[in-house]
C-alpha cells in the first residue's frame, strides 16, 4: 500500500501583506504612468532647476516613469491573482521605483519621500511574506 503525503500549506493573516504590496504596486504604477505624462507631456508643471536631475532632463524621467509605472501596474496585478513569478519581479521593479524616486527627489521632494516610503514596505510585504501565497 502506498501513501501519498500532501502538504499543504495553510495561510495565515499575513497573506494580506501580500495584497496590500501588490495593490500598492498598482497605485505607484498608475502614480508613476501619471507622474511620467505629465513630465512628457506638460512638463511647465515641474519646476526644474539646472544640474539637479541626475543623468538626463525632464522628459527622459517622464518616459523612465511611464515605462516603470505600466511594468510595476502589471506586476502588482500578477501579485494580487497570485502569480508566483510576480513576487521575484516586484522585489526588483519595486527597488528600482525606489532609485527612480531618489534621482526625481529634486524635482517632487515630498512626494519622492512617501513613494520611498511606501516601497519599503512593499518590500517587507514580498519578502518577509511572500511564501504565503505560493501553493503547497
Amino acid at each position: 500500500m502506498i501513501y501519498h503525503t500532501h502538504h499543504t500549506r495553510q495561510m495565515t493573516g499575513w497573506v494580506g501583506w501580500i495584497w496590500f504590496g501588490g495593490m500598492m504596486m498598482v497605485l505607484a504604477g498608475l502614480f508613476n504612468v501619471i507622474t511620467g505624462l505629465t513630465a512628457v507631456f506638460a512638463n511647465r508643471v515641474y519646476v526644474q532647476t539646472p544640474n539637479r536631475l541626475l543623468l538626463f532632463d525632464l522628459t527622459t524621467w517622464g518616459w523612465v516613469h511611464f515605462a516603470l509605472g505600466l511594468l510595476l501596474l502589471a506586476t502588482g496585478i500578477a501579485i494580487t491573482i497570485g502569480q508566483a513569478w510576480a513576487r521575484m519581479v516586484g522585489v526588483v521593479l519595486v527597488m528600482l521605483n525606489a532609485l527612480t524616486q531618489l534621482t526625481w527627489i529634486a524635482v517632487n521632494p515630498w512626494w519622492s519621500l512617501a513613494v520611498i516610503a511606501v516601497d519599503v514596505l512593499v518590500l517587507y510585504a514580498l519578502i518577509v511574506h511572500g511564501r504565503e501565497t505560493e501553493p503547497g
